[in-house]
């Protein structure tokens, strides 16, 4: 048997990983600006981290939701703190999709409506409706396809306030990314997301805060939608949740309650998956990683918008973006195999930094150096060929 072949894959086989380096099967040593995807929150292979996995795992690793697991618990009582929603309620699931698909689904049995609006260069995921609420034609197979979804332009308040005035009675939810990660960094404005909150309140919507990628302190604020001043009435997260074990979940705002059966879940919630996110949340705490991801991603900013080589470096915290010439289009092919750094790519031309939130101020530097680098010698290279 063979794998099913739908990634392109980097010849690279990693085999140990630590903090924020991660090593090839050829000892090369690679600096870990990319995370995994945004996946990797505190660290490759916290000590701490590891040991929570070790206990539980020598303990119980996994029983259904049909019995007390109050390590669940003690994550919600933990976790609420950390975020500021200690009012809010917890539902854990497996990953950023069914975070997802579960938000929709939710929303659309408290108000009892079915319309959603998403916006454009939205990424939600790949299950059923969370792929629907995605804008990439590529992604959604013909059984995906619905006419409950709606995209309107992101950031453009007036479309949002005319949707609203023809369709506002039959919305069942606004889903977005406070910062679009697939779609290229691009940030939801203060005003736009505070225009969200007062449509869903006035016409009695739910609005849902993909925070998947932009949440759990990437942003340098625990939910990237804090900086709006707003609260949404869900927020669904993932990546960062696990540091790498899956797990994913939603916060739901008190006003919206449970009833048996309205969801559900095989292995969400269990005892390892719990164990490893409370490592992520003690971690986060006990070494102020949101604080860190503010203040080195706010140096790394600043110190990236004086490279006049690369154009429209935007972001917040360790959730950075910027846009790559196309005379310098190889940057990142040469900084993985020339420098030994990954990052994410988002078409066209869009390097994006998705690092551990516990990235020193020095492994910054020494990104900038390499980066700095890597420039000149395309540069050089350009004006070698042209000449």
């Amino acid at each position: 048997m063979k794998l099913f072949d739908v990634y392109p894959i980097n010849d690279i086989n990693i085999v140990k990983a630590e903090g924020s380096y991660v090593w090839d099967d050829k000892g090369t040593k690679y600096l870990d600006l990319y995370g995994g995807h945004a996946v990797i929150s505190i660290g490759h292979t916290h000590p701490h981290w590891v040991r929570r996995i070790e206990n539980q795992l020598n303990q119980i690793a996994f029983y259904s939701n049909s019995v007390q697991i109050p390590i669940q618990k003690e994550l919600a009582e933990k976790l609420g703190k950390l975020s500021g929603k200690e009012d809010y309620q917890l539902f854990l699931i497996n990953s950023g999709a069914e975070a997802n698909e579960n938000a929709l689904k939710l929303a659309s049995f408290y108000t009892g409506r079915k319309n959603i609006v998403a916006f454009t260069k939205a990424f939600h995921g790949r299950t059923s409706l969370a792929v629907a609420a995605t804008d990439n034609k590529n992604i959604v197979a013909p059984v995906n396809e619905t006419d409950n979804i709606d995209f309107l332009p992101f950031n453009d308040e007036e479309a949002l306030k005319n949707y609203f005035q023809s369709n506002g009675d039959s919305v069942a939810a606004v889903i977005i990314e406070t910062i679009q990660g697939v779609g290229g960094i691009t940030m939801a404005n203060k005003s736009f997301l505070q225009l969200i909150r007062q449509l869903c309140d006035q016409y009695k919507s739910v609005f849902i805060a993909d925070e998947i990628q932009c949440g759990y302190g990437r942003s340098g604020r625990f939910f990237a939608v804090d900086g709006a001043g707003i609260n949404a009435d869900i927020y669904t997260m993932a990546k960062g949740m696990g540091n790498g074990f899956p797990i994913g979940g939603i916060l739901i705002a008190p006003h919206i309650q449970p009833k048996h059966g309205m969801l559900g879940t095989t292995f969400g919630g269990n005892h390892l998956a719990c164990a490893a996110a409370l490592g992520v949340v003690e971690v986060m705490e006990q070494e102020n990683l949101v604080e860190n991801a503010n203040e080195v991603g706010s140096y790394l900013i600043n110190e990236l918008k004086k490279i006049d080589a690369i154009k429209n470096v935007r972001g917040e915290g360790l959730m950075i973006g910027f846009d790559v010439p196309e005379e310098i289009k190889t940057l990142r092919k040469d900084l993985l195999f020339q420098h030994y750094i990954f990052t994410g790519e988002a078409k066209p031309n869009v390097i994006r930094l998705l690092p551990a939130l516990s990235l020193s101020k020095q492994q910054a530097d020494d990104f900038l150096k390499a980066l700095k680098e890597a420039i000149h010698s395309l540069t050089n290279k350009k004006e070698a060929v042209e000449a």
